[in-house]
């Protein structure tokens, strides 16, 4: 199937495949502080998050589309549960994403918007630790939290998100998604520093309606500082440089490789003894031609518990 070139039918294209880029469940952009914190075993979980994305998109001066613009709403349900594996500290989660979004642009002055919503492909986490005797009980790790860790993480997300053959984007990816990726922490006094390096890994859509498509790899590298004022309130600084994933739909390349930096603030407030909230900001720093340069805001509410 070959793709129209009338200036409405470019526009639409353009639009889908960028609203595509803000919509997807697996970005290697998403900044993730203390995702290797310590925690003792048995602890329990739930997760509500709300977030949202808007902002341009970077494109070369000579492209005759202009004022690019993509405005996307998503919604989180999570659950996870950490527990020991031998005498190392473990921990599995599991995310149900909704998302709704909206892009607008001109090209050879016709504008134009594309509407997409849905479920997107849920997602697996499991973290373990490599340091033995990682696995403490709640009592244990009162009386000496750990003051750096070092583990392994695996994500996967599985093609369970709404896809429709006929449409050139979806909300689910109908293919496998997998991040392994390996960080840890320092505690410092206050102060916790954390880093990790991962790399997203697809299959192909063998489905997609121009023709099979596939997706090179995407590493990421992410850094974070946080500042404890008292248990379970902190405010963290995190920056990521992200480069790969130039996708090809039936072996012709589509030119939008990723190499970009985002940096980001949150803050976590707890909210009586189980409970908190979290609020994030992040930005683009410097995003290569092709990619955007959005700004996303989120709210977590958490609620945990132990065994």
């Amino acid at each position: 199937m070959t793709v129209e070139t009338q200036p409405g039918d470019r526009l639409r294209v353009a639009l889908l495949f960028l609203l595509g880029l803000a919509l997807s469940p697996a970005q290697a952009q998403q900044l993730e502080p203390r995702a290797f914190a310590p925690n003792p075993v048995g602890v329990n979980f739930m997760k509500i998050v709300a977030s949202r994305t808007e902002g341009g998109v970077l494109l070369d001066a000579a492209s005759p589309i202009q004022d690019f613009r993509i405005e996307a709403n998503d919604f989180a349900l999570g659950y996870g549960r950490t527990f020991a594996l031998g005498s190392r500290m473990a921990s599995l989660g599991i995310v149900l994403p909704y998302a709704h979004g909206d892009a607008s642009g001109l090209v050879d002055n016709v504008s134009g918007s594309v509407h997409r919503s849905g479920f997107g492909d849920l997602k697996l986490r499991f973290t373990a630790s490599l340091l033995p005797g990682s696995a403490l009980s709640p009592a244990e790790f009162a009386r000496r939290p750990p003051d750096w860790t070092l583990g392994l993480s695996l994500v996967v997300a599985a093609p369970s998100g709404q896809y429709m053959q006929e449409r050139l984007v979806n909300i689910g990816t109908n293919r496998w998604a997998f991040k392994p990726e390996l960080g840890g922490s320092r505690q410092i006094g206050p102060w916790s520093l954390e880093g990790s390096v991962a790399g997203w890994f697809f299959t192909t859509d063998d489905d997609f309606v121009n023709g099979p498509k596939s997706q090179d790899r995407i590493g990421a590298v992410q850094g974070h500082a946080a500042y404890t004022f008292r248990p379970r309130l902190w405010l963290a600084a995190s920056l990521t440089w992200y480069v790969g994933g130039l996708s090809e739909i039936e072996g012709t390349s589509q030119r939008d490789g990723q190499n970009s930096t985002r940096a980001g603030l949150a803050l976590a407030w707890p909210v009586g003894s189980r409970q908190s909230l979290n609020l994030s900001w992040q930005t683009g720093i410097s995003t290569r031609i092709g990619g955007g340069d959005f700004d996303s805001y989120g709210l977590t509410w958490q609620y945990l518990w132990f065994d």
